[in-house]
């Protein structure tokens, strides 16, 4: 007895190129991340989605512009993991403890930290992408100001970044006992003091060569010459 003959779809496949936009952007960002923004070409970034060479240039217009985007999807990550941090904020300066502990867990997380990276070697090297590579920090200023003040703020911010490039270079971030010391050492930074400008001391001047010029010191009463005999 003959096996049954199962008919096969022969339909065409809808495609969904929004579903390949996004698997063609997936791709670039892992390889920005994993290699930089340099290592960006439509034939890598083709490879590692699995898509054919031509469907880069169909969705995007230029390799900048591919680039672009996946830097922009890699911003918009690290920018989640400051929701986990706001809350903290509070208690920063009294128990730092639990912001270090979700500051650990994005040092600990090497995609994270190969992003920022990648957003700060573009950021540094094409002006167009660096507001994109500050925007972390600045809106981790912006979240620490009202309670530490701008300059604490500020550098906290600062060290976060020392400490994000410590992390891609070792096999272990810093440790919680040290990023505790730090922050709290920072968090309680005295205020800069505004140093009072100087007044201007008005200086009078008459025309060169002018005896009674006002502005040089006065030479005492003049010598009449004595007649010599």
């Amino acid at each position: 007895m003959s096996e049954p003959v199962v008919p096969q779809d022969t339909a065409p496949r809808r495609r969904d190129p929004e579903a390949r936009r996004r698997e063609i952007l997936a791709a670039a960002a892992e390889l920005a991340a994993e290699h930089g923004p340099a290592a960006l070409t439509h034939r890598a970034i083709a490879a590692r989605a699995g898509v054919p060479l031509g469907s880069t240039t169909q969705h995007f217009a230029s390799i900048d512009e591919l680039r672009e985007a996946a830097l922009q999807q890699l911003a918009d990550e690290i920018d989640e993991s400051l929701e986990s941090i706001g809350p903290l904020v509070a208690d920063i300066v009294e128990d730092p403890s639990h912001a270090v502990a979700e500051i650990l867990v994005f040092l600990r997380d090497r995609r994270a930290v190969q992003s920022d990276i990648a957003l700060i070697a573009s950021g540094s090297t094409d002006q167009r992408l660096r507001a994109l590579a500050l925007r972390w920090n600045e809106r981790l200023v912006e979240i620490l100001t009202p309670t530490l003040g701008h300059d604490q703020a500020l550098a906290l911010s600062v060290y976060l970044d020392g400490a994000t490039v410590h992390a891609s270079l070792h096999e272990e971030p810093l440790s919680a006992e040290h990023l505790t010391r730090v922050f709290t050492a920072l968090s309680r930074l005295p205020a800069a003091r505004e140093v009072p400008a100087r007044p201007e001391v008005p200086v009078r001047s008459g025309p060169a060569g002018d005896p009674d010029r006002d502005d040089l010191p006065d030479p005492g009463p003049r010598r009449t010459s004595e007649p010599t005999h």
